[in-house]
């Protein structure tokens, strides 16, 4: 009778707490509790009230209700733990995990309008308006996050890349300054901030930002690729080889850096080189022009059958190649033994230049432009160089064409004449 009276004791001051509580902050997820007490106190009364012998199970239940729950949780709230905030996030998260996106925003306005200071309810709500496309109200949610929680450098990442999507790049490339200061191993913001002085052609300060993060990532070949692309910009094609080269060991397959390190051996003229850059870098997205690239190489080095049939195989998997090839007077000797079949009337054929080749889903934008940046290089030292080179490579590919012409005149000489003796006899 004594752990009865000791119980309903206990049972009813909890009660009452839990009942003020509710009043004082006017949040109706206490009643939760209120209803598993009074369930509880309804057990042990519904016991005492039958002379219902005590089980094990309705007694850990009616503890459990009464007394145990609600002690933790005045606990939790004696040591600044809210547990309205947990309840709500939790079923928030609940929700967002049933794919109710719209209902998990509602619960977590509710809460964040109810506990200002609500650190997690802010930043899951910054993530429901970011899935909906709502960047504005995602930015302010983030900053309130941030204002919270001083070292929450995920959320200050955020707000760059989405201001970033905004076109506010200043402002972005602002925040992600300020942020690889406190934070300079924070990798995503180093390659952001990156990004976005190269948009902004500030390839110097891209090259510190690139190269500071290598510090905490060594090993890392996007960071030395790139730099390689910074270096190109900056027509520093020596350190440009040696970073390409870098993220090349490290990944193999980066058949980009194999293609740049391509173009760079074929501006300095380094056909040998060059050539075997390019047949590494045929078995990645830009297989037609290494095969184009390749095809360039074997006019150089006047082996002419390699050079059609390159070029052949090149416009045969990029017809836009075909266009661009037409331009090139290096294939001008050779235009005539184009023998891919590309119908004009197709809309993929159009006037176009290198950058717009590059221009897929595959390639960052900064890659684009690097290459293109090399093409226009390679082009302007071959007109530079024209008047030295052009009449020993012309040489070369009319000695071949006036072999292959001699052969066939004599080869139809020699039918003529057996032809005539075949009409004496």
């Amino acid at each position: 009778m004594f752990e009865k009276v000791l119980f309903n004791l206990l049972a009813f001051s909890l009660f009452i707490i839990i009942f003020f509580k509710i009043i004082r902050k006017n949040d109706a997820n206490y009643v939760i509790l209120l209803v598993l007490q009074a369930i509880g106190i309804s057990i042990s009364f519904i016991e005492v009230k039958l002379g219902i012998d005590e089980s094990v199970f309705w007694g850990t239940v009616r503890y459990l209700f009464s007394i145990i729950i609600p002690f933790i949780i005045i606990t939790m709230e004696i040591n600044g733990i809210n547990f309205s905030e947990i309840l709500s996030i939790a079923l928030a998260k609940f929700l967002i995990m049933k794919g109710d996106n719209k209902a998990a925003k509602q619960v977590l306005i509710k809460l964040v309008s109810k506990y200002q200071e609500s650190y997690i309810g802010h930043k899951m709500l910054a993530e429901c308006y970011e899935k909906e496309g709502g960047m504005r109200r995602a930015i302010d949610e983030y900053v309130t996050a941030v204002d919270i929680n001083k070292k929450d450098s995920k959320s200050y990442f955020k707000i760059a890349a989405l201001l970033r999507d905004l076109g506010k790049k200043d402002e972005a490339i602002q925040m992600l300054e300020n942020l690889v200061k406190v934070k300079p191993d924070c990798y995503e913001a180093s390659c952001l901030l990156g990004e976005l002085l190269c948009e902004q052609e500030r390839f110097k300060e891209a090259a510190n930002v690139y190269n500071a993060a290598l510090i905490y990532r060594p090993a890392d070949f996007d960071l030395y690729y790139n730099l390689g692309i910074v270096y190109t910009r900056l027509s520093d094609f020596k350190m440009a080889q040696e970073m390409y080269e870098k993220a090349a060991a490290i990944n193999h397959k980066l058949y980009g850096a194999h293609y740049n390190l391509g173009l760079i051996a074929f501006i300095q003229r380094e056909y040998e080189i060059a050539e075997k850059y390019f047949e590494k870098s045929l078995y990645g997205e830009l297989e037609a022009m290494s095969y184009y690239q390749l095809a360039k190489i074997y006019v150089y080095k006047g082996e002419k059958d390699k050079a059609i049939n390159f070029l052949n195989k090149a416009i045969e998997l990029d017809p836009n190649l075909l266009k661009l090839a037409e331009k090139e007077k290096t294939f001008e000797k050779i235009r005539t033994h184009i023998t891919v079949s590309v119908k004009m009337n197709e809309p993929i054929i159009k006037d176009i230049n290198a950058e717009e080749i590059f221009g897929n889903n595959v390639l960052k934008e900064q890659e684009v432009i690097a290459r293109n940046y090399l093409e226009e290089s390679s082009r302007v030292i071959e007109e530079m160089s024209e008047n030295m080179t052009k009449e020993k490579i012309n040489e070369k590919l009319d000695y071949i064409f006036n072999k292959e012409n001699t052969e066939k005149e004599l080869d139809e000489k020699d039918k003529q004449i057996e032809k005539e003796e075949r009409q004496r006899n």
